[in-house]
């Protein structure tokens, strides 16, 4: 089967071999691109810091230059580290805006595997095949 010739008479070890090279030179850029990104970022995290630092030394909210406007706002961020109490107290105050409106894929694919006579009334599924190929030995 290997012999096996695929799309314009391409054999499929020719093929495979082929997909597997283009693989390898998409991950050398890949972290290529990485790596310089990861220093751009880091120049970028400097300024930023010295920036936010003139800020807050000199108590103001922004600065305007002639490159450009620099401003701090403050970001916050909210997370549990009790899931049981947040669940209850979402319940009890009847806020399920507090989720994502997002499926567990996981869980999901688990519990319906466990009780495949219950299928949850709006819930889609996607399927396709996917091609996974590794290199020989």
């Amino acid at each position: 089967m290997a012999d096996a010739i695929g799309a314009g008479g391409i054999p499929l070890a020719k093929m495979t071999k082929v997909y597997l090279k283009i693989k390898a030179e998409r991950d050398k850029l890949s972290a290529e691109y990485k790596e310089a990104d990861d220093k751009l970022v880091r120049q970028q995290d400097k300024i930023k810091s010295t920036l936010l630092g003139y800020l807050k030394e000199n108590d103001i909210k922004s600065v305007k230059t002639d490159a450009g406007t620099f401003y701090r706002t403050v970001k916050q961020k909210y997370w549990t580290s009790d899931w049981e109490n947040m669940h209850k107290f979402i319940l009890e105050h009847e806020v399920p805006e507090f989720l994502d409106k997002r499926l567990n894929q996981k869980n999901v694919k688990e519990f319906l595997e466990e009780n495949p006579d219950l299928l949850p009334k709006g819930l889609n599924v996607d399927a396709e095949f996917a091609l996974t190929i590794r290199k020989g030995k």
